[in-house]
């Protein structure tokens, strides 16, 4: 195996870093309910934002691509592609962070016994700033340079680039993919594991919750990338289904705006009963609160896209009150979520927000290691996908975090979700239906 040669930042250089960083670039595509980044914010914001990310890695183990592989294990590199800097960084970095905690718990418990040698993990990291083609040519750096065999990447335009390219020699390699756009699964990759729960599972359960509690006319306003612009089909097509009237579409590109109160103004101007956002969660709340302010009395429906726990450091709880959302990961409704947010504050202590981002692309790594495991092998890309249905159904609690059902025929880990919806200042579980898919029998 060759060793590996990527330079490992001190903490004192990862500082010089995030520091040349903090201009971010817009984006072109989104995918699974994050916070991307958000490049309209104040120098404040991305003071905090640099000081959350060098908290979670300082508890991460302190260098960029791992820690714990020392000189006398074997080595097993997991790649990972995706926005380190640009307008999406915020997002690429907490889904870098719950890989790397993972790879630092594993390491820590001496790593795992593989083919019958001591096997130990180190992350790799490369920035494709969410540009589809730079996530190709990292893919093959990856896999020519670090031999990974398991490569992460977190968004949907990504995933598509590589998906044509991951199931030949002599770029094989296992795409463990963290967006919730169902397209990736339309080609039956059989080398692709769909991380998160679809998004247009959401639509329905949200739709009938807004119109019960608010009104049937809907105001249109989410970010204009690509995903928005699918999430937007989607709702439109499920609010008319039952019954609702659908306003002109007055979305923005949340990455590079910062004054929303003109384009609130407008969608307000047709009296809307219920708002449909989404965007990264610092901006989306910033669309709140200028709808408050402008006296809206409506709900908001969200993508998942936005997540309400980091909404409410930029706008308080009263302001989302109505809305709908991905429930806070931190409070889940699920049987090992407890124990994972202990293990969680125990290792980076009370200040960085816990979003699905880090929490399930840390179970996803150690999916990966175990499938390795069982499959005797670091390298054969089919025996360890072969091994995934298996290893979800033994997790333990304090990894399986979420109630996983099964993984079905073209990857899709299937688990039961749940949104929330803002009512009286507290979040409700809203249980989401699981739904059909292309093909749903487990395997």
């Amino acid at each position: 195996m060759r060793p590996q040669t990527r330079i490992l930042y001190s903490l004192p250089a990862r500082i010089a870093v995030l520091g040349a960083r903090s201009a971010p670039r817009p984006t072109t595509e989104t995918s699974q309910g994050a916070s991307r980044g958000y490049q309209g914010a104040g120098p404040l914001a991305w003071l905090g934002w640099v000081v959350t990310t060098l908290l979670l890695f300082a508890a991460c183990g302190g260098q960029e691509n791992g820690n714990g592989a020392d000189a006398g294990s074997d080595v097993v590199n997991i790649g990972y592609s995706g926005p380190l800097s640009g307008g999406a960084a915020y997002y690429g970095r907490n889904v870098q962070s719950g890989l790397q905690l993972a790879v630092d718990e594993l390491n820590e418990a001496g790593g795992l016994e593989i083919a019958g040698r001591q096997v130990r993990f180190r992350l790799v990291s490369l920035d494709d700033q969410y540009l589809p083609n730079e996530t190709a040519t990292n893919a093959r750096r990856l896999v020519q340079q670090s031999q990974a065999a398991v490569i992460f990447v977190p968004h949907a335009g990504g995933v598509l680039a590589v998906q044509g390219m991951n199931t030949r020699d002599p770029f094989r390699f296992l795409l463990m993919a963290y967006t919730s756009e169902p397209r990736i699964l339309e080609s039956a990759n059989p080398l692709t594991v769909m991380i998160p729960p679809r998004y247009d599972h959401y639509a329905g359960p949200f739709t009938r919750t807004m119109q019960d509690r608010f009104g049937k006319r809907l105001g249109i306003l989410p970010t204009t990338t690509t995903y928005g612009r699918a999430w937007t089909d989607v709702v439109t097509r499920e609010w008319q289904a039952h019954g609702g009237t659908v306003g002109r579409n007055f979305g923005v590109d949340y990455n590079t705006t910062t004054d929303f109160s003109g384009v609130v103004s407008q969608v307000l101007a047709e009296k809307p009963d219920v708002l449909f956002l989404g965007g990264p969660s610092q901006p989306t709340a910033l669309v709140v609160r200028a709808a408050r302010e402008q006296g809206f009395k409506g709900g908001f429906l969200m993508m998942d896209q936005p997540k309400f726990e980091e909404m409410v450091t930029v706008v308080s709880l009263a302001e989302l009150e109505g809305s709908v959302g991905v429930h806070p990961q931190e409070s889940y409704p699920a049987s090992g979520v407890h124990l994972f947010v202990a293990n969680f504050r125990q290792r980076v202590g009370p200040a960085p927000v816990l979003v699905s981002e880090i929490a399930l692309n840390y179970q996803a790594v150690h999916i990966a290691a175990r499938a390795m495991a069982l499959a005797g092998t670091t390298s054969d890309v089919e025996a360890i996908r072969a091994r995934i249905p298996e290893v979800v159904s033994q997790l333990p609690p304090a990894i399986a975090i979420s109630d996983i059902r099964h993984v079905n025929e073209l990857g899709h880990i299937v688990r039961q979700v749940y949104g929330a919806h803002v009512l009286d200042g507290k979040y409700v579980p809203l249980p989401i239906p699981l739904g059909a898919e292309p093909t749903d029998t487990a395997r």
